[in-house]
C-alpha cells in the first residue's frame, strides 16, 4: 500500500487562512477547521499504531519515538522496526513515563541518546535523564546522568534539546497547581535546567553551582531557537493561559503567581492562549523544503498544526496541517521535512485504527 496519506478527510494542510493578531492582552481564539478536507499527498505516514508517542529525535536515516510506557521505537527507510532500541520500565502515571528524547549533536560518531524517565521509589515520583548508547538499533549501554527532578502524577515537563551552544536544555514541571516550587531556586521543579552533555553543571549557568537556567514555569511541553539564538519555551497553562515565552538565562517567568502577564516582577509571555490550545512541540523553521508563511510551527493538543510570526511584535497564527487529531510534537529533518506525531492514544483522543501516526510534511 502506498504510504502518502491518501484518505479522505484525514488532513487538510496548507489551508488558507487569516491571520488573526494576537497579544497577551488579546488572546487568541482556536481557529475553527478547514470546511474541506482534500486528498493530500504532500504528507506521508511513516509509521501507525504507535502506543501513546511522547518525543521524536530525528538523525542522517533514522526517527527515533519514545513511547509513554517505555519504549524507543526506530523508523528506518521509511519502516516502523519490530523490535524497540530499547525497553525501560517507567512509573505508570498519566503525564509520566518516557518522555523527552535527543540525540547528542556528534550522535552519527558517539551514538549518544538521552531521554527523560518517569520512576516511582519509596512511594514517590521522580524523573531523571538517562544517557543511552546505541549500537545498530539496540541499546548497547545506559546510565543515569541527572536525578531526583520531582515528579508528578499529571505535570512532569519532560521535553530534552540541544541547544546552539551544544548544551542540553530540560524542562521540568511543578509537582502541583498548588506548589510554590518553581519559584524556589533550590528545586528543580517547575524550571529549564541546562546541562553538560554527561550531566555536570556548565560553569556559565546563571545561578553558581546550580543547573537551574530559568524558573517560575508550570509545564514545559518544547522549546526551539531561532536563527539569532534566541529561545522559545511552549507551554500549557492550568485550564487556559498556555504560554509561549521568550526565555532568557536567570529570569523568572512567574508561575504560579503570574499567568501569561501583570507582575514587573517576572517576565511576561509573549503569547498567551484563552481558550487553550494545548501547545506540544515547537520549532523554529530553518528549511527551505516547506513553503511557510511564517518561521515558527507550533503542535496542539487540541487538535492542528500551526505556523506562527512574531515577527516586529506581530503576533498571529494560521493552520497548517488539520484533521488528524491531537499532535504532540515536531520536529525538522535533515532535508527540510517537518515530521510530527499524533496523541490519539494518550486517554484524551479519539484514535482511529492506525492511532498513532508519524507523518512527515513533504512540502
Amino acid at each position: 500500500m502506498d504510504k502518502k496519506l491518501r484518505i479522505a478527510g484525514i488532513i487538510a494542510a496548507l489551508a488558507f487562512s487569516i491571520f488573526i493578531l494576537i497579544s497577551p492582552s488579546n488572546p487568541l481564539p482556536i481557529p475553527e477547521p478547514p470546511s474541506s478536507k482534500p486528498e493530500n499527498k504532500s504528507v506521508e505516514i511513516l509509521a501507525k499504531n504507535l502506543d501513546e508517542p511522547r518525543s521524536i529525535a530525528v538523525s542522517d536515516n533514522r526517527i527515533f519515538v519514545t513511547e509513554k510506557d517505555g519504549l524507543v521505537r526506530v523508523i528506518q527507510n521509511n519502516t516502523l522496526l519490530d523490535e524497540p532500541l530499547a525497553t525501560l520500565r517507567p512509573a505508570n502515571v498519566f503525564d509520566g513515563g518516557l518522555l523527552g528524547i535527543a540525540l547528542h549533536p556528534d550522535f552519527s560518531n558517539n551514538h549518544l541518546m538521552y531521554v527523560f524517565f518517569t520512576y516511582e521509589e519509596d512511594g514517590k515520583l521522580w524523573n531523571k535523564i538517562l544517557q543511552i548508547t546505541e549500537s545498530e538499533n539496540k541499546l548497547k549501554d545506559a546510565k543515569t546522568i541527572f536525578d531526583k527532578i520531582p515528579g508528578s502524577v499529571f505535570t512532569n515537563g519532560g521535553f530534552l534539546k540541544f541547544g546552539p551552544d551544544n548544551k542540553l536544555y530540560v524542562g521540568t514541571g511543578t509537582v502541583s497547581d498548588s506548589s510554590h516550587l518553581s519559584q524556589d531556586l533550590d528545586s528543580l521543579s517547575g524550571k529549564i535546567l541546562r546541562l553538560n552533555d554527561d550531566g555536570t553543571i556548565p560553569e556559565d549557568n546563571p545561578f553558581p553551582n546550580s543547573p537551574v537556567y530559568s524558573l517560575g514555569h508550570r509545564n514545559p511541553q518544547g522549546m526551539t531557537w531561532d536563527d539569532m539564538g534566541q529561545m522559545y519555551l511552549a507551554e500549557l497553562g492550568p485550564e487556559k493561559n498556555d504560554e509561549i515565552n521568550l526565555i532568557k538565562p536567570g529570569k523568572n517567568y512567574g508561575w504560579p503567581e503570574q499567568q501569561c502577564t501583570g507582575d514587573e516582577k517576572f517576565e511576561n509571555a509573549i503569547m498567551c492562549y484563552d481558550p487553550s490550545i494545548e501547545p506540544g512541540g515547537i520549532l523554529y523553521y530553518s528549511g527551505n523544503k516547506i513553503n511557510l508563511e511564517a518561521d515558527f510551527v507550533i503542535t496542539s493538543l487540541r487538535a492542528d498544526l500551526y505556523q506562527l510570526d512574531f515577527a516586529d511584535g506581530l503576533k498571529s497564527q494560521k493552520t497548517l496541517l488539520s484533521g488528524i487529531g491531537r499532535i504532540r510534537d515536531v520536529v525538522q529533518g535533515p532535508d527540510g521535512s517537518l515530521y510530527v506525531i499524533t496523541s490519539n492514544t494518550d486517554g484524551k483522543g479519539f484514535p482511529d485504527n492506525m492511532d498513532d501516526k508519524l507523518l512527515r510534511i513533504l512540502k
